[in-house]
């Protein structure tokens, strides 16, 4: 759980479980620059569609060391954006599991979007971190 809830509770480790076609760049953290705690702003920019780069700035609301953390975006793409992020120990390892709820600007344009390709983008990228997560965390069998 240690390992586990030290690497998620760093932002500096977005930028390595993000696609790099996205092009991510942390551009201001508030704290020291060590843990995640209720009230850090994060703002990054990142290619969010056919290179479009946007500004995201998003605040963690939540913080129950090493259970879950909570992440809010305050600006940026969407128009809401709650993210979750629970740790559980299980046999041989942790569990974690994200719990992402969102909705897309532009109401009725916006959802054909979510439907055509927002909400496949958004499995995509986090396939991507299951993928990447299993080399940084390998299974202990």
């Amino acid at each position: 759980m240690e390992e586990a809830w030290s690497f998620f509770s760093s932002p500096k480790n977005l930028v390595r479980i993000t696609p790099p076609e996205m092009e991510f760049d942390m551009i201001y953290r508030s704290g020291n620059g060590g843990k995640t705690y209720a009230g850090q702003i994060i703002r990054y920019k990142l290619k969010i569609f056919a290179g479009i780069k946007s500004t995201w700035t998003t605040e963690i609301t939540h913080v129950q060391e090493p259970f879950y953390f909570i992440d809010e975006q305050r600006f940026g793409p969407y128009a809401l954006w709650h993210h979750q992020h629970f740790f559980k120990a299980v046999n041989g390892g942790v569990e974690m599991t994200d719990e992402v709820n969102y909705a897309v600007p532009f109401g009725l344009i916006g959802r054909l979007a979510n439907w055509i390709f927002v909400a496949r983008e958004l499995n995509r990228i986090f396939n991507y971190r299951f993928t990447i997560l299993e080399k940084y965390f390998p299974a202990k069998k």
